[in-house]
């Protein structure tokens, strides 16, 4: 549509609704001329007459008329449409979608969101939970939560959680038929889960400390994984 003509609409509205020029004119603190100007302006441009003048009269002919009826309801709409928008300035209010890891939810989202279903009504938080790395921006999310080795340098960053530590757990059953492991060495002989990474495909090295140093070492076991807290499950289940 000629964006010139949407800004005459409101214009058409109230001469149809006023039945004249200058009663028009004077609702929308214009000269009488301005207002005619924009009528013939978007009849020239429709190429139908949309009032029909007498000296003593203005009414709307039927082009005029499928005009209102149409324009009429969608300008109120916008109008009604922009005081609610203004009824919210500085009030937190929309959809906000983030994309978090599974083991993220109970650990920083969910007090989070707890919190703010109270504090701030009319927010709806979208939260995606996906293992893998993804382009946040790219598909469309407000902000991802991830381990803070996983996030790239150029993303900005705040810590939601004090720092932890991950350890290597197994159920009672488990060490009761297996043993306990005393060594890194020792890990080589017994079920380990593991982690598939998603974006590439591979099987996550256990990041590990021996001796001061970090060690990366591979493990294999009969149960792989793509989800945090299914290999919680399954270390419960020994």
């Amino acid at each position: 549509m000629d964006r010139d003509l949407l800004g005459h609409l409101p214009v058409i509205v109230a001469v149809a609704r006023r039945g004249g020029f200058a009663s028009a004119a004077a609702e929308l603190g214009m000269s009488p001329s301005a207002v005619s100007h924009a009528v013939r302006l978007v009849e020239e441009r429709i190429g139908q007459p949309l009032f029909a003048r007498t000296t003593r009269s203005v009414s709307l002919t039927e082009a005029g008329q499928a005009l209102v009826a149409t324009a009429e309801p969608a300008l109120q709409d916008i109008a009604e449409r922009m005081e609610r928008i203004r009824g919210i300035k500085g009030r937190p209010a929309g959809l906000l979608r983030i994309n978090v890891s599974h083991v993220a939810v109970p650990m920083a989202v969910t007090p989070v969101v707890t919190a703010m279903a109270e504090r701030y009504p009319d927010v709806t938080v979208e939260i995606f939970a996906n293992e893998g790395l993804v382009d946040i921006v790219g598909e469309g999310f407000d902000a991802g939560i991830r381990l803070g080795e996983m996030i790239a340098q150029d993303m900005i960053a705040i810590r939601m959680t004090p720092p932890f530590q991950v350890i290597i757990v197994a159920s009672p059953a488990y060490i009761g038929r297996r043993g306990r492991p005393r060594s890194l060495a020792d890990l080589a002989a017994h079920n380990c889960i593991g982690y598939r990474l998603v974006r590439s495909g591979a099987i996550y090295r256990w990041d590990l400390t021996e001796d001061g140093k970090d060690v990366a070492v591979e493990t294999r076991g009969t149960a792989v994984v793509t989800d945090s807290l299914a290999a919680i499950d399954l270390a419960l289940s020994g």
